[in-house]
């Protein structure tokens, strides 16, 4: 769109905030402008329901009243369409059939407002359920016109930046926001109907714990102390599964200090849960039946489509190591190769994978595998143990100590999920955090601090447990086919905006 164009369009605009003004103004010499006292009595949805297959002449034996609210988002001739919370209902307004206040009032009206009626339910000519309107009230002025007559607010940065106006005029918009909704009452209900116990866990924290991420630090001023926005729950989580609740969840908001992307943004919601003498197994078969029934109980059954690829979540998701995935999509026919540093080293340059020589083996490894493998993983997959270098709160296995009992879940390409068997051994513990502390001395923002009463809840004793985290809002994005994180997040974050850009 050209510049001129724009300023034509901004002109144009301004034009109609100053004639609405105008009208407002008008209004508030002869009422208050903005009356609260209209009780709506019948919402659109419940009309449709109750009436919808009703004919003509039945409606009129009814002579059903009804009283609707709602804005108005197309007007016809005498016809006025209103929607609400609950769907669109259709009036019709007949000027001559109205007193000169009304009929004045009438005049008044424009697409945006937000009105009161009254009136006979009945059906049109072509079959439409319509309220014949007997009294009407203005009861919000939109001194903004809508855009584009309704046919959508299309310029995707408004519609993150102005949620408000995206909801009233898309309805795809309000359809993703009443599908997260329901996801997750649907995921509330699942672990309630587990055993498990929904917490609240600080968001304030002393030390950012539970994963390898850069926080957000805020000021306590009655403490004079600095403080962090949490990265992750896990740490507190786990500590109240030392106190004895075995089985704990949280739908939680997380910060970390990282860009923005159709991927992430820097507040996101995940959850968090943990289960007392369970296995890291046990959550990847949990994990599988939860969004199978995602699918089945909010979907409607268990394929969906996302961004033109099908999912069937009926099938049993792959199962492959770290090194397995690596083996198979890199073409490595020998896995001896990651049994020492210098071959790792080399692969990875065979590979023209970025990474920093000093960097572990466990770090190089992962790094081969984001960069060359992760995006191809497209039909749901479990990837299973984990450097123990990038897994500093996960158990080791005991077959083989370099790698972790810990898994991730991959669908089209991208992380939805990452659990593993917890770390119980507090000297273990300790360790870790040590070699994270040296990371971070070393100029690595995102490792973890040393958390000295968390080790001490350790040496209280954390029964075997399991634990994992999903994040909700790409869960959403999967089950509503979102492109962008942008998408499922009602205000997502967005770069500054400037007037001249």
């Amino acid at each position: 769109m050209s510049e001129e164009h724009n300023s034509n369009s901004e002109h144009d605009e301004n034009k109609l905030i100053v004639l609405r003004r105008d009208k407002l103004t008008e209004i508030r010499s002869r009422r208050q402008a903005f009356p609260n006292g209209f009780e709506r009595q019948d919402t659109a949805a419940a009309l449709q329901d109750a009436y919808g297959d009703k004919d003509k002449s039945q409606l009129r034996g009814l002579a059903r009243q009804a009283t609707v609210a709602g804005r108005i988002v197309r007007m016809r001739g005498p016809f006025l369409v209103i929607q609400d919370g609950s769907g669109h209902q259709q009036l019709y307004m007949n000027n001559k059939s109205f007193g000169d206040d009304l009929a004045a009032e009438l005049k008044s009206l424009d697409l945006g407002d937000i009105i009161g009626a009254e009136g006979e339910v009945f059906k049109t000519g072509k079959g439409e359920l319509t309220v014949r309107v007997s009294n009407f009230l203005l009861l919000t002025k939109s001194l903004r016109p809508l855009p584009d007559k309704f046919r959508g607010l299309t310029d995707t940065e408004m519609r993150y930046r102005q949620r408000y106006v995206d909801l009233i005029v898309n309805e795809d918009s309000r359809k993703i926001f009443k599908m997260r909704s329901r996801i997750l009452r649907f995921i509330r209900d699942y672990f309630e109907g587990l055993g498990f116990m929904e917490v609240e866990t600080p968001m304030m924290q002393i030390i950012p714990g539970g994963a390898t991420a850069r926080p957000f630090i805020t000021h306590h001023n009655a403490l004079d102390q600095d403080m962090y926005l949490r990265v992750a729950p896990e740490l507190f989580l786990k500590r109240l599964v030392v106190g004895g609740f075995e089985k704990v969840f949280e739908l939680n908001r997380s910060f970390r200090n990282e860009g923005l992307s159709t991927r992430h943004n820097p507040e996101f919601t995940m959850l968090e849960f943990y289960q007392a003498y369970a296995r890291y197994q046990d959550l990847m078969d949990l994990t599988e039946d939860l969004f199978r029934k995602i699918a089945q109980n909010v979907v409607g059954g268990s394929s969906i489509t996302y961004q033109g690829s099908s999912y069937d979540f009926a099938r049993p998701f792959d199962r492959l190591t770290v090194l397995q995935a690596i083996s198979r999509h890199c073409a490595v026919s020998d896995e001896q190769v990651f049994a020492a540093a210098d071959s790792v080293i080399e692969l990875a340059n065979q590979l023209e994978v970025n990474f920093d020589e000093a960097w572990p083996k466990g770090k190089i490894i992962m790094e081969i595998f984001e960069q060359k493998v992760e995006h191809l993983l497209d039909q749901p997959t479990f990837i299973t143990q984990y450097p123990i270098e990038v897994s500093p709160l996960a158990r080791r296995n005991e077959e083989n100590p370099e790698f972790t009992d810990r898994f991730e879940l991959i669908i089209g390409g991208r992380e939805l999920a990452n659990g593993f068997s917890e770390l119980n051994d507090p000297e273990d513990q300790a360790e870790r955090f040590h070699a994270q502390v040296a990371q971070k001395e070393s100029g690595d923002i995102e490792a973890m601090h040393y958390d000295d009463d968390y080790v001490t809840a350790l040496e209280y004793g954390l029964p075997p447990t399991a634990g994992e985290g999903i994040g909700i809002d790409r869960l959403v994005m999967l089950f509503t086919d979102a492109p962008s994180i942008k998408d499922v997040l009602l205000f997502p974050h967005m770069r500054p905006h400037h007037d001249n850009d």
